[in-house]
């Protein structure tokens, strides 16, 4: 209790301190006459100041649970082993381990490769093997959100234990996480990740023990706890209620366009009812109304195939009023429609694409040819969802990882989280710097879809505070624009005299030192006793990663270029035998602008062609702490893990494991 309300007195100060600093900067020391770099510095110093908010927040409740009570009598399990093209020795480790899970519980893997020898050594084992199933052929795969799904409707364990081909887990990890399930509210219980072939140095950065520690801690003090995609086990229940959900928004979703569609139909051959008599303008009036009492049911939350039958019989009864209406012209019409209007084969569902629905949309015609395009966009609602393998989709497949975006939608449910702050499962981090760049883009990708195309601050059923740490993750990614300007403007300052602040003199110090130093004790006190400084140093030094991410997700949700999902290696990849230029040629280059500027800053203060001492002295100091900062990328560059290295070598040390259990 003593720490945690010294967390909250640091937190106090330091937002106090900062939201002083920061509205000082805005209102009294922006160097307007260099805007071009003034106003980004501050902009960046605000984004770190509501970084500091959302980190404040997320602290204010470090929730530290004890152990879980006793598992549920009879509760049964599937553990579920994901797999795609990990060496078939690895994934019969980790089987092997599952099979000694204490609990009675039936062990899967679930081979996205569809492999003969994977399937040779399951049998071996004795566990089950489960690849896709023909429906999922030429249709979408979803990577692993899709192998999951495919497996929730072969398997029918109450609870799911998912596991990485890389994750062994403990015997005891269902004994300790099932009793938090004798709350039936619960979903989900997530348990910390921890590699074992990680060196105490941990050059690449892999162990995360302030996100598997405080931040975790703190979302869960706010039901935010979230699923990281292994080490966790889930409720079966809430997951197929997620995806009878979805399949109702999907459905919803669909008949909303084709009101939409219709109506803009509808209001076209209202122009032209006219000239076809009172008959056909009363009938598209009496159409247009339904389907404007339609769009509102819906919005009501009304059943919606009460609400597309209603509107099917208002169109049938508009229709047989007009048969004999200008019977030349509908025909004309009618032989005009978008051929992509068509017929599946196989399923006989009616197939409307967005162009037909443009072209419908657009074209000038009869009353009747116009009330029978709207029965058919009514009927064309895929209520089979023909285009995917399976009409329910439990895992959220709108971005490349499937964790967060079906965790929020679990809490937006109602649903609860718990985050079991002991290690249970141990796995394997990446072992060279070009695997782990891959992993933290697709990581970054993922959040950010998640962010562009389910925004947690505008998601119904989340409350404000799980509204706020979803989105704390997420803007935690937007990071690498903000240390562009941060490195920038020193490097204008030493190089050019450039101010970007009115004077950093002692007024300037006095406000932001404190503000500094505040933070960085928070830091010290909430992270105390765990090594929290690669994951700062990583923060900015992927700058470049950050902003890539951010990119590459836009291009993807707004205009449809695809990310892929790429399988994190769990070997180490070949080729490392020289340095790695092309991968940290950014921050190589930024290390160098840097030193230059230090250089420069020093002549110009030794010229007397510097203005200022103290702006010389912080600038100076500024790059040094820069410079500290992105020295992590080329220590892992020249990482090489020594080959044989003993396995009790690597393993989380007595001391580790109690820092995090």
């Amino acid at each position: 209790m003593g720490r945690q309300l010294l967390v909250r007195v640091l937190v106090v100060l330091t937002l106090v301190l900062g939201t002083s600093y920061v509205g000082w900067r805005w209102l009294y020391s922006v160097r307007w006459e260099n805007w071009w770099i003034a106003v980004p510095l501050v902009l960046a110093e605000t984004y770190a100041l509501v970084d500091s908010y959302l980190f404040g927040l997320t602290v204010w409740r470090l929730k530290r649970r004890g152990e879980a009570p006793e598992p549920p009598e009879d509760a049964t399990v599937d553990v579920l082993i994901t797999t795609y093209n990990e060496p078939v020795e690895m994934v019969v480790a980790t089987a092997r381990a599952a099979v000694g899970i204490r609990h009675p519980h039936q062990t899967w893997i679930l081979d996205d490769g569809d492999r003969p020898d994977m399937r040779e050594a399951a049998d071996r084992l004795g566990v089950g093997y489960l690849t896709r199933t023909e429906d999922w052929s030429d249709r979408p795969r979803h990577a692993k959100a899709g192998n999951l799904n495919n497996a929730l409707f072969l398997t029918e364990g109450e609870f799911l234990l998912i596991l990485d081909a890389d994750q062994i887990p403990a015997p005891e990890i269902l004994d300790s996480t099932l009793g938090w399930f004798r709350d039936p509210e619960v979903a989900l219980v997530q348990t910390p990740q921890w590699f074992t072939n990680v060196t105490d140095s941990d050059p690449l950065g892999s162990q995360a023990p302030l996100f598997y520690g405080p931040i975790q801690q703190g979302k869960d003090g706010w039901n935010a706890a979230f699923f990281c995609g292994s080490n966790a086990v889930l409720r079966r229940e809430a997951l197929m209620q997620l995806g009878i959900v979805g399949y109702v928004r999907e459905v919803e979703e669909g008949v909303r366009d084709a009101l939409g569609a219709s109506r803009r139909i509808l209001a076209r051959a209202a122009r032209s009812a006219r000239q076809h008599g009172p008959a056909a303008v009363a009938a598209v009036d009496e159409l247009r109304t339904a389907a404007q009492q339609a769009s509102v049911a819906l919005r009501r939350g009304e059943p919606v195939g009460e609400v597309t039958y209603a509107f099917q019989s208002a169109a049938d009864r508009a229709a047989r009023g007009l048969v004999e209406s200008d019977l030349e012209q509908t025909r004309a019409d009618l032989a005009e429609l978008p051929p992509a209007i068509d017929v599946d084969e196989e399923t006989g569902v009616l197939l409307v694409d967005d162009e037909a629905l443009t072209l419908l949309s657009e074209r000038e015609l009869s009353p009747l040819a116009a009330i029978e395009s709207v029965r058919q966009l009514l009927r064309a609602v895929d209520v089979d969802r023909a285009d995917e393998a399976q009409p329910l989709m439990p895992m959220a497949t709108v971005s490349v990882t499937e964790d967060m975006a079906t965790c929020m939608r679990l809490h937006s449910q109602g649903w609860r989280s718990v985050y079991h702050h002991e290690i249970l499962a141990t796995g394997l981090a990446p072992e060279d710097l070009g695997t782990m760049l891959q992993q933290r883009l697709r990581w970054a990708q993922g959040t950010l879809q998640v962010l562009l195309r389910e925004n947690p601050l505008v998601q119904k059923g989340l409350s404000a505070g799980q509204r706020l740490m979803y989105f704390a993750t997420m803007w935690s990614y937007l990071s690498g624009f903000a240390a562009v300007v941060f490195m920038a403007a020193p490097v204008f300052y030493l190089c050019f005299g450039v101010l970007p602040v009115e004077a950093f003199g002692l007024d300037f110090l006095i406000r932001f030192v404190p503000y500094f130093l505040a933070n960085q004790i928070l830091f010290m006190v909430v992270g105390y006793g765990v090594k929290t400084w690669r994951g700062h140093q990583y923060s900015l030094a992927l700058f470049p990663l950050w902003i890539r991410a951010c990119l590459t997700a836009a291009a993807n949700v707004f205009g449809k270029r695809p990310l892929g999902f790429v399988v994190t290696p769990k070997t180490r990849q070949q080729g490392l035998s020289r340095f790695p230029i092309r991968l940290v040629w950014p921050q190589l280059l930024a290390c160098t602008v840097l030193a230059v500027a230090v250089v420069a800053g020093l002549v110009r203060l030794w010229t007397g062609a510097a203005s200022s001492e103290i702006g010389t002295g912080v600038n100076v100091l500024w790059v040094a702490y820069d410079l500290l900062i992105l020295s992590v990328i080329f220590e892992a560059a020249l990482y090489r893990p020594a080959d044989g290295a003993d396995e009790d070598s690597l393993d989380p040390s007595p001391d580790s494991k109690e820092q995090i259990t």
